[in-house]
């Protein structure tokens, strides 16, 4: 993150907590003339267009006017996602919303663990579901987890999710 976007982030943050949303990153380039502020939200039950249209006009409206148009001289233009699959579970909320899921965890020692999150018993450790039975592990032991894609991936029901 810029420094800028690092400003523009924390500037950002408690505005659009108010509908609901974590700013997980707000990125700032130059694209030509222009800056591209791409800013990624997230929140528990996912993120739908309603939202980032909501979250688009406020921060559009915040970035328009002081303190934070002094981080943007000139034009800029707006992005507002969210975030990928491939994103890193560093957060106790990116391990409680990808509960369920399929991971791959590289652990502190350099082991790894492959498995399924079945819980997330509070914000400093994780249980999760591996061939060989489950595993609780302590957030502070893992070095990095990220979520594995699955097509045709079943929910609790035997439904495809």
């Amino acid at each position: 993150m810029s420094a800028s976007g690092a400003k523009l982030q924390a500037g950002l943050t408690a505005p659009l907590a108010t509908l609901g949303v974590d700013v997980e990153d707000v990125e700032v380039h130059k694209a030509g003339r222009r800056h591209v502020v791409r800013i990624v939200v997230d929140r528990d039950g996912g993120v739908d267009l309603d939202l980032v249209a909501a979250v688009s006009q406020k921060a559009s409206e915040l970035l328009d006017q002081p303190p934070l148009s002094d981080e943007l001289p000139g034009p800029f233009v707006l992005e507002v996602t969210s975030p990928g699959v491939d994103r890193p579970l560093t957060q106790p909320r990116h391990w409680r919303r990808a509960l369920t899921r399929l991971v791959h965890v590289t652990l502190d020692d350099g082991s790894a663990v492959d498995g399924r999150i079945t819980e997330v018993p509070n914000d400093d450790e994780v249980v999760i579901a591996t061939e060989s039975g489950d595993v609780t592990l302590p957030r502070s032991r893992v070095a990095t987890a990220v979520v594995q894609v699955e097509f045709n991936r079943k929910d609790d029901d035997g439904q495809e999710a």
